[in-house]
């Protein structure tokens, strides 16, 4: 229970830590490449999430494996929802990194 607990706060700052840092560096590269930083970065922290996702994850593949593998040679239905679990922290990780961003740099969160 404790590894679980750990993963799911792991999850949760990997995805939130991607759209932070991905948003933050994108708009120095638009800064350097005279682009309008802050539209790039609004537009970043949006495009961003899914990736987020994925890297905090570890690859999707390995979501489906452990679907395939408990369903159809256990029938263990747990790590499905360990799994499911883990995939809804990442995408609050990369929603609340997307406010975040769109709070510092928009000033109000839509």
């Amino acid at each position: 229970m404790e590894l679980f607990l750990i993963n799911i706060v792991k999850y949760f700052f990997i995805a939130f830590g991607v759209i932070i840092g991905g948003t933050l560096f994108g708009g120095i590269a638009a800064f350097i490449t005279k682009q309008p930083p802050i539209n790039s970065i609004n537009d970043l922290s949006n495009s961003l999430r899914i990736w987020a996702i994925v890297v905090a994850l570890g690859g999707t593949f390995d979501s489906f494996q452990i679907f395939g593998s408990s369903i159809f040679e256990r029938g263990d239905l747990s790590p499905i929802l360990k799994q499911l679990i883990y995939i809804i922290m990442a995408l609050i990780g990369a929603y609340s990194g997307s406010l975040v961003i769109q709070w510092l740099f928009k000033g109000d969160i839509q």
